[in-house]
């Protein structure tokens, strides 16, 4: 940078510069069931998110002595102004919709009554010391194909997994199952997570007529900063 500011921890590592945005967390809080007969939930971020793009929505099942099972995640509201998120359990035969979240934006709010903001060269809001960042930890993307079968209307579904311990500090973001996948026929490939808790496993499950075996969307885990 040939001007501005710029913060470097004792690793060496620039955490903060005043032309770069960091992952920044905008509301945390809890989902829970709201409708569908337990199977839906709608949450409502604490404050809107008023970032262009689209925001990171990150989550974290509550453990259970079983599946959670999570799909169809939608984003609610529109640019500038997201107001919240939908997500829906697989099925009834899976955990119901409970957990926490965090939602993230690649620019910052003016939240703190007092303390600090940076902004970049065009105005846009970098830096307010009331709202912590968050870090990517790691991505799954080695699959492993387990097996294939035909669900009750007769399309092909397919299982990948990868082995996971569940730490309760990582999140994982939704927003890449919330859409569905190229196939080989008009209908697209449905996306569906599992947190198999008693396993140890994370499983990816897609569905679709003309289902093809290559799969490599990853799964993206973050942390908050303390």
């Amino acid at each position: 940078m040939s001007y501005g500011m710029q913060f470097t921890n004792n690793g060496n590592v620039v955490t903060l510069d005043s032309e770069f945005a960091r992952l920044v967390v905008i509301s945390t809080g809890r989902y829970a069931p709201t409708g569908e007969n337990g199977l839906g939930s709608t949450t409502t971020f604490a404050r809107p998110v008023t970032s262009q793009e689209p925001p990171l929505v990150f989550i974290r099942p509550d453990t259970v002595n079983g599946v959670a099972g999570l799909c169809f995640m939608r984003l609610i509201g529109s640019a500038g102004n997201w107001t919240g998120f939908y997500v829906r359990a697989y099925n009834v035969n899976t955990a119901q919709p409970n957990g926490r979240y965090f939602v993230a934006a690649f620019e910052a709010q003016p939240v703190a009554q007092y303390g600090a903001r940076l902004w970049d060269g065009t105005g846009k809001l970098l830096f307010d010391s009331g709202t912590s960042a968050a870090n990517f930890t790691r991505a799954f993307q080695n699959w492993s194909y387990v097996k294939d079968d035909k669900d009750p209307q007769g399309l092909t579904r397919i299982y990948y997994t990868v082995p996971f311990n569940f730490p309760q500090d990582e999140f994982l973001l939704l927003n890449n199952f919330g859409m569905d996948m190229n196939s080989g026929s008009g209908m697209g490939r449905q996306l569906y997570c599992w947190w198999d808790f008693p396993n140890n496993k994370l499983y990816a499950i897609t569905i679709a007529v003309a289902n093809p075996y290559a799969f490599f969307l990853p799964a993206v885990f973050a942390k908050m900063n303390s």
